[in-house]
């Protein structure tokens, strides 16, 4: 999944697509980590999963990154996504 991040927004949320990836805005700012602990935190919470099954495989000191979640339906990503069942 790839996904744009905005780090210090004023609270955590999805924020749609912004051409092919999942805006993820978080409040957590963008230092020691602690954005992208809030970024898998959220995608966990909004996918059914713990924090520990999303990972950032990419990007980790950059807003656009590339996140792999383990043990998920893809059917509930494609609609995370806005693409729907099929």
């Amino acid at each position: 999944m790839r996904i744009k991040a905005v780090p210090g927004a004023s609270r955590d949320a999805l924020g749609g697509m912004l051409g092919d990836r999942l805006k993820v805005r978080v409040s957590a700012p963008p230092e020691g980590g602690k954005a992208n602990k809030a970024i898998a935190a959220l995608l966990a919470r909004e996918l059914g999963v713990r924090p520990t099954q999303v990972e950032i495989i990419a990007g980790h000191t950059s807003p656009e990154k590339t996140v792999r979640v383990a043990g998920c339906d893809p059917e509930r990503v494609r609609a995370l996504l806005g693409g729907g069942p099929g």
